[in-house]
This record gives structure tokens, C-alpha cells and sequence, in this order.
């Protein structure tokens, strides 16, 4: 019985050490996510509030060419252009995350992603001098591949190299960074910052600081052990990792879990895309991807912000001060993001994308309803701009963070790369879908546009409810256990408890 209580308490304290943030991991965590994750959240929003002075330039260079006014339509192609080239680009940027990932290693992706940055800080910042318009384009296609790779290695990365009893919190700070990145764009444009005819090409060109204080300061921290030891094969260099993110040498259990994990994949490689949408021991997984991140993209966010100005305005909120209370609808955002990180590891995944969607849902619904009696019953606008904050609120615990999360905990190391790939197109198509199509159906549908993104809402909350399981505080493979009974693969589930002596 003593040895029995002894070897409990061995147990608790070995839980208690593997559950520690060192500062290695808190820094690598920092530093990943602020020169790339901010980096996506900023160029999201960098350019509404210069819109206008951006859109003089384009037509003061047009005259300078050719001596007379730029024709309006054309002047709306282009800047529909710089608009959408950013997601655009980010879905390019998706398609590569395999090969490089896998090539060049998830910290050595990030670094190489750096370029991207800096490339296109340094046209667009020096736009205006050379009096040209189309590097901006150019530079926002360019950010959006930057912005694609970043936005699924760095939840790759991060992932991988976090304890499971971590995982959650740490996957959400990329999140937090790329609020932190909107709200830090929104604050820096506002007209008596840098959002004036003298400052948006600095405000653009901002945007390579973080990526070159990554290549300065990441190439000290560790890759991913994972990769190291599963993909490499170098056992040695996967133990070093690990001890310097652990801040202990005793790091034999993780790297024997990395060794089943490694010995249960051998037969099936690295998968490719194609792969993965035909592997039926995968299928779940891969549609429970798919659903939700177009549950994130098609849930209605890009159109909440479009219409949050007419909001605040018919609430008797002045013009010139509109962008201010923009801002504070970004400080929400990153509020309720930073609570999401502390929340996760108590709460589980599962409640946070429940509880995410379900607030959205329900915040649609009633903002369809206020939005059509607002000119009728006075009141109504006030509660509009409850359901925004609602809606926001949902968003950042729940709809916009775990996703991402939860691509790198359904997947083994053989198949992330590809699911990454998978669910960054998603990602970025919808995106790109939302931003071309939304100010069509405010023309046709007005405010019940609203419904629809509250039917997506809500068809998304069915099928996590009953698909998608709680992964919070698992390793992968009893993940992937759990997904090999949903997906009725018998086969697969038999061949883990044959290899590797676990029972149900």
C-alpha cells in the first residue's frame, strides 16, 4: 500500500513538472507568434482605415501616366483587387505548407516565410516614392502567401512542441496574436495616428519589424522534437529539444510516446493531399476539419464588421468617432481571446466551439430581428450593439481559435501537413468567398443576411455536438484512437492494441 501511495505521488509530481510553462517554450511561443501569427491579423485591417488617402494615390499616379482622371469603375477594380488579393494569396500560401513543412522543418518554414514579409514591408512602404500602385497589389498577394503559411505552421510548430496539458492554451495564442495584430492596426490608422495621406505607406511598411525580429531571435529555440524524431529520425537532436523545452533531462516518456507514434505510421508514410481525402481511416477527421473552418469563415464575422458602422452611427454615435469604437470592439476581441487561452485547458475544446457558435447563432438571430425594427422601435439599435459584442465574444472564445487547435490534435504526424493544407484552403477559399459575394447579398437580402450565417451557426453546433470529440489533455495517438472507433476502422483500432499493448 505505501509503495502504491509512493508511486501515486511520483505520478502527481511527474504530471505536475510535464504541465510546467518553461521559458523556452514561453518564448518560442512569443516570438512565433508575434512575427508571424500578428503579422496576419495586422495586414487584415491595415488598409481600411487609409482606404481612401490609398485610393487618391492610385488615381493621382494614373494622371501623372496619362493626364486625365481614372475611370470610377476602374478605380473599384483595383482596389477589389488589393482587397482580395490578401486571402487570395493566403490560400496559395496553404498549398505549400506540405512541402516545405516537410522539407525544411516547421521552424525553418517560418524562418524562409520571413522573406515573404520583409520583401513586401519594403514595396509597399516605398510605394508612394516610386509612384506606383501595382507593387501594392503585388505586395498583398505576397502577404497573403505570407499570411497562408503562417497561419497554419505556426499552430504546426507550436502543437507539437507544447505538453498535452498545455497544448490547448498554447495552440490559442496564435489567435491572440492575430487579434493583437488587428486591434494594433486599427489603433496605429486611426487619422491622428498613421490613417492620413502622409502615413499609410509607413503603416504598410510596418508590417516587416515583427517578421525581421523572428529571423533574428528564432533560429536560437529548438524545431519541433516531433519532426525531429518521427520525420528525421534523429532521436538525439529530439531529446536536446525536448529537454530545453521541458527545463528537465528526464523526457523518456515523451519520446517513447513519439517512438509508438513513429512505429504505428511506418507503413503509411507521409500523406498527401489526395491521400488524405481517400484514406477512410481519416474521413471524420477530415470532415470535421472541413466543418469547421468554414463554420469560422461562413459564420457571418467579415459581415458583422461591415455593418458594425451603420450600427454605431444609428445608435447616435458620431462619425469621427466610428473608428473609435471600432477599436474597442478590437479590444474586445482580444479580451475575450486572452481569456480563451486561461479557459481552454479547464473548460475543454468542445464546450469553447459549443458555446462559440452557439452565441453566434443566437446573436444573428436576434441582430436580423433588431436591425429590421431599429427604425421603428428606438431601443432596437442599443441591442444591435449588444449583438455585435455578443457575437465578437463568441468568435474569440470559441469559432475563430480552436479550430486551428484542434487540426493539430486530430491528426498524427503523417498526415497533419496535408490536413493543414486542407483546412488552410478552406480557410482562406471561404474567406475570399465572403469578402467577394457579402456586399451582394446585403443588396438583395439587407439584414437577413444574418439569418443565413445564423443557419451556419447553428447546422455547425449540430454537428460538433455530435461528431466532434473532446480532445483536452490526450497524446495524439489516443486521439486517434478515439476518432479509429468513430470511423469504424477496426482494423486500425486492432493493429494500435496489437503493436503498441494498450487496451480499451
Amino acid at each position: 500500500m505505501e509503495m502504491n501511495g509512493e508511486k501515486q505521488e511520483s505520478s502527481s509530481v511527474e504530471e505536475g513538472r510535464k504541465g510546467r510553462l518553461t521559458i523556452p517554450l514561453a518564448l518560442v511561443t512569443l516570438i512565433s507568434a508575434f512575427g508571424s501569427s500578428f503579422q496576419y491579423g495586422y495586414n487584415v485591417s491595415v488598409i481600411n482605415s487609409p482606404a481612401p488617402y490609398m485610393q487618391d494615390f492610385y488615381n493621382q499616379t494614373y494622371i501623372n501616366r496619362h493626364g486625365v482622371s481614372m475611370d470610377a469603375s476602374f478605380q473599384t477594380l483595383l482596389w477589389s483587387l488589393t482587397v482580395s488579393m490578401y486571402p487570395l494569396g493566403g490560400f496559395f500560401g496553404s498549398l505549400i505548407v506540405g512541402p516545405l513543412v516537410n522539407n525544411c522543418g516547421r521552424k525553418g518554414t517560418l524562418l524562409i516565410n520571413n522573406l515573404f514579409s520583409i520583401v513586401a514591408a519594403v514595396l509597399m512602404g516605398t510605394s508612394e516614392i516610386a509612384k506606383t500602385f501595382e507593387v501594392i497589389i503585388i505586395s498583398r498577394v505576397i502577404m497573403g502567401i505570407y499570411a497562408g503559411l503562417a497561419s497554419n505552421v505556426v499552430p504546426m510548430f507550436l502543437g507539437e512542441m507544447s505538453p498535452r496539458n498545455l497544448r490547448g492554451a498554447i495552440g490559442i495564442v496564435p489567435q491572440l496574436f492575430i487579434t493583437l495584430g488587428i486591434l494594433v492596426a486599427q489603433i496605429l490608422g486611426l487619422t491622428s495616428i498613421l490613417g492620413h495621406a502622409e502615413g499609410w505607406p509607413l503603416l504598410l511598411g510596418l508590417t516587416g519589424i515583427p517578421s525581421a525580429l523572428q529571423l533574428l531571435t528564432l533560429p536560437f529555440f529548438p524545431e519541433s522534437p516531433r519532426y525531429l524524431l518521427i520525420q528525421k529520425g534523429n532521436e538525439d537532436q529530439a531529446r536536446q529539444a525536448l529537454q530545453c523545452l521541458r527545463g528537465w533531462d528526464d523526457v523518456d516518456d515523451e519520446i517513447e510516446e513519439m517512438r509508438q507514434e513513429d512505429k504505428s505510421e511506418k507503413e503509411e508514410g507521409h500523406l498527401s493531399v489526395f491521400t488524405l481525402c481517400t484514406f477512410r481511416g481519416l474521413r471524420w477527421q477530415l470532415i470535421s476539419i472541413v466543418v469547421m473552418m468554414m463554420g469560422q469563415q461562413l459564420s457571418g464575422i467579415n459581415g458583422v464588421f461591415y455593418y458594425a458602422d451603420r450600427i454605431f452611427l444609428s445608435a447616435g454615435v458620431e462619425t469621427n468617432n466610428v473608428q473609435y469604437v471600432t477599436v474597442s470592439i478590437g479590444a474586445i476581441n482580444v479580451l475575450m481571446t486572452f481569456l480563451a487561452v486561461f479557459i481552454v485547458e479547464s473548460l475543454g475544446r468542445r464546450i469553447l466551439l459549443l458555446a462559440g457558435f452557439g452565441l453566434c447563432c443566437g446573436s444573428c438571430a436576434v441582430l436580423t430581428l433588431a436591425l429590421n425594427l431599429q427604425n421603428t422601435v428606438s431601443w432596437m439599435s442599443y441591442l444591435s450593439i449588444v449583438c455585435v459584442i455578443i457575437y465578437i465574444i463568441g468568435h474569440a472564445i470559441g469559432a475563430s481559435p480552436i479550430p486551428f487547435v484542434m487540426i493539430t490534435e486530430m491528426f498524427l504526424q503523417s498526415s497533419r501537413p496535408a490536413a493543414f493544407m486542407v483546412g488552410g484552403s478552406v480557410h482562406w477559399i471561404c474567406n475570399f468567398t465572403v469578402g467577394l459575394v457579402f456586399l451582394y447579398m446585403e443588396a438583395g437580402l439587407g439584414a437577413y443576411s444574418f439569418l443565413i450565417f445564423c443557419g451556419i451557426c447553428l447546422a455547425t453546433v449540430i454537428y460538433i455536438f455530435f461528431i466532434v470529440p473532446e480532445t483536452k489533455n490526450k497524446t495524439f495517438m489516443e486521439i486517434n484512437r478515439i476518432m479509429a472507433k468513430r470511423n469504424k476502422d477496426k482494423l486500425q483500432l486492432l493493429g494500435e492494441v496489437l503493436d503498441l499493448g494498450w487496451v480499451s
